[in-house]
């Protein structure tokens, strides 16, 4: 019982700054609302292409914090922070290349869209979000380095704090008060963009104790080496969130082939959903930070015990959310509810859905969960090649399928639960082998 708890004292901060990001978009996404409804339907694509784009990077920014966790946990404390300031170099180029890939953004939403006056908001928050990515990459490169220390109540603090100022900017910059102009949908980007930059200078300063004051410079050959190695384990995992989030865009692509109200109904069901599942990424940060740890300490068997401590908790609180998110799913879905004509159509989908949504979070979590303890010791071609084989070898078909011989929204999302019970299966048997021990992350 004491480890658990030790385990939930690393791992809430991260699961509720999960949460707090999610409340943050969603303030974003109100405000729009008031400005247009252009603003609203722009801001979706763009800020979707920018997270593809951005994330790849982002992620392998954040593998540098898997680094500095194996080596705090051989309590090399030099290589800890050698790991931070490569994170911080791979951070400084990535903001280069998203910018130098911006036009190809720019490029593909003019192909996609529709309407000229969302088209031109497109750009504008995409181009916003592109050219700041560099604040996006740095604040993650401080944010691993403490997280990998296991001190991820500092980086929760940090990101409300972060994302306060974000809220407290967007209604300034998006209407135009107290003197400012009227930016519209690019006031939320610059507000998103400045708020990530306050992040990462106050986490850069907290960096600068007496340790990272008194660390011995690297050699340049002996820096390189690091960064090379963080990028051979780091690029599977950025491939693996790009292409993730680009297998579930095209699920939602289809599902709005289906019909206006069902997909009202899914759209409303998956927002909930996200907000169920994001505590589920914290969890899995937690356990990628305790493998790691105890890989450097080399301590294989505290790493296994680690992960399925955090597997059992995390799964335990996700089953317990979705159980109650199908209790009340009436009250809920009365959030989203429109014209009483269709109510009841609305409410009668959405409890099936709910249903659904709860047996996928589940094995959902538990996926989640056990990729992030395969990629913490290391295990990330994996985790890249696995998610490939099932969602665009058997999900994505599947689909396809579904959406030409049986085309409703129901059995649509009963292939969700298909895929996520094949990802967590593969996910655990790999992890159960224990492949995983035979990697070797660091280098004295």
């Amino acid at each position: 019982m004491k480890r658990y708890l030790e385990i939930l004292k690393l791992v809430w901060p991260l699961a509720m700054g999960m949460i707090n990001n999610a409340i943050m978009q969603f303030v974003d996404r109100a405000y729009l609302a008031h400005d247009s409804m252009a603003s609203l339907e722009a801001a979706l694509p763009a800020s979707m292409l920018a997270f593809m784009v951005i994330g790849f990077f982002q992620s392998v920014v954040a593998y540098s914090g898997t680094f500095v966790a194996q080596y705090h946990g051989a309590g090399d404390r030099a290589m800890s922070r050698m790991s931070y300031m490569a994170g911080v170099a791979i951070a400084l180029v990535s903001g280069v290349a998203c910018a130098v890939l911006e036009p190809a953004g720019e490029w593909t939403l003019a192909a996609l869209a529709s309407q000229p006056e969302v088209l031109s908001r497109e750009l504008a928050y995409y181009r916003i979000l592109a050219f700041g990515g560099v604040a996006v990459f740095l604040q993650m490169s401080a944010a691993s380095y403490f997280t990998g220390r296991g001190e991820t109540r500092a980086v929760f603090w940090v990101n409300v704090a972060g994302n306060l100022v974000n809220i407290a900017l967007d209604p300034v910059l998006i209407f135009g008060l107290c003197g400012a102009p009227r930016l519209g949908i690019a006031g939320a980007a610059y507000a998103t963009v400045f708020a990530t930059f306050v992040q990462w200078i106050v986490l850069a300063w907290l960096a600068r104790g007496p340790e990272g004051a008194s660390a011995p410079g690297p050699g340049v050959r002996r820096f390189i080496g690091l960064v090379a190695r963080i990028l051979r384990f780091g690029v599977p995992s950025g491939a693996y969130s790009v292409l993730n989030i680009l297998s579930f865009t095209v699920f939602v692509f289809v599902t709005g082939r289906v019909g206006d109200v069902a997909f009202a109904v899914s759209n409303a069901c998956f927002t909930v959903n996200y907000l169920l599942i994001a505590p589920m990424e914290g969890f899995a940060l937690g356990a990628s930070t305790l493998v790691a740890q105890a890989r450097g300490r080399g301590d294989s068997n505290a790493a296994h015990g680690d992960a399925m401590r955090t597997l059992a908790l995390g799964v335990g609180l996700v089953a317990i959310l979705s159980l109650a998110a199908v209790a009340f799913c009436r009250p809920i879905l009365s959030l989203f509810a429109p014209d009483p004509a269709v109510r009841e159509e609305f409410y009668s989908l959405g409890f099936t859905l709910f249903v659904l949504m709860a047996a996928w979070q589940v094995f959902d979590a538990a996926a989640v969960i056990i990729s992030g303890a395969l990629k913490g010791a290391g295990d990330t071609r994996f985790v890249l090649w696995w998610m490939l084989a099932a969602a665009f070898g058997l999900w994505l078909p599947l689909v396809g399928a579904v959406a030409v011989l049986h085309n409703t929204m129901t059995a649509l999302w009963s292939t969700m639960v298909v895929y996520v019970v094949v990802i967590c299966a593969g996910s655990l048997v790999r992890w159960r082998r224990g492949a995983w021990r035979a990697i070797t992350v660091t280098q004295s």
